[in-house]
């Protein structure tokens, strides 16, 4: 990809690659509801889809997709697939994946394009920024709100903390599902 494809892609430039890290830290509900925490390993890959546009809109974007094992594990326990998408006339950042336990997910906010800390968000119910689960995990397991912060430590290097805040059958307050990891480029 050319310098100005690259320059396009505004924050997204810095992710473009393949990335593993394996000192990622999991909380998630354990099978009886309580709390369980994994120590993982995961590789993310992103590659430039080019320009997208949708009318007057045009997007910059990148096809993804993560997979991540518990350590000592061959089977992943987590994946999604998806795009992350940078509208430069806005300043916004998007990203919309697919968790294959039934859960869609498009987040976003605000960012420069020399961004190398951004934010983004999804709330349940929202019309623009939101999060839609299978009929089992909206009744057990109701993601309310999701909220991903990235920091870009340089060409090589990129750590991210994941907050995806659930509303448990049965507990009075909010479970705090959280992720973070810092990956290095491998490719």
């Amino acid at each position: 990809m050319n310098t100005d494809s690259m320059k396009d892609l505004g924050p997204l430039a810095s992710l473009v690659g393949v990335w593993e890290g394996d000192k990622g830290a999991d909380v998630a509900p354990s099978d009886d509801r309580g709390t369980e925490r994994n120590a993982f390993r995961e590789r993310l890959s992103f590659e430039p889809i080019g320009s997208v546009e949708n009318h007057e809109q045009k997007l910059q974007g990148l096809q993804y997709s993560r997979k991540a094992w518990r350590l000592g594990e061959a089977e992943p326990f987590h994946q999604e697939i998806g795009y992350w998408l940078w509208e430069a006339a806005a300043k916004q950042l998007l990203r919309c994946f697919v968790i294959p336990r039934g859960m869609a997910v498009l987040a976003g906010g605000p960012a420069e394009a020399a961004a190398k800390n951004f934010t983004i968000s999804a709330d349940v119910g929202s019309d623009t920024q939101g999060i839609c689960s299978n009929v089992f995990l909206d009744r057990e397991f109701k993601t309310v709100r999701y909220e991903l912060a990235i920091t870009v430590h340089g060409p090589d290097s990129f750590s991210y903390k994941e907050n995806t805040q659930l509303k448990v059958t049965g507990q009075k307050e909010l479970f705090h599902h959280t992720d973070a990891n810092t990956v290095k480029r491998v490719g």
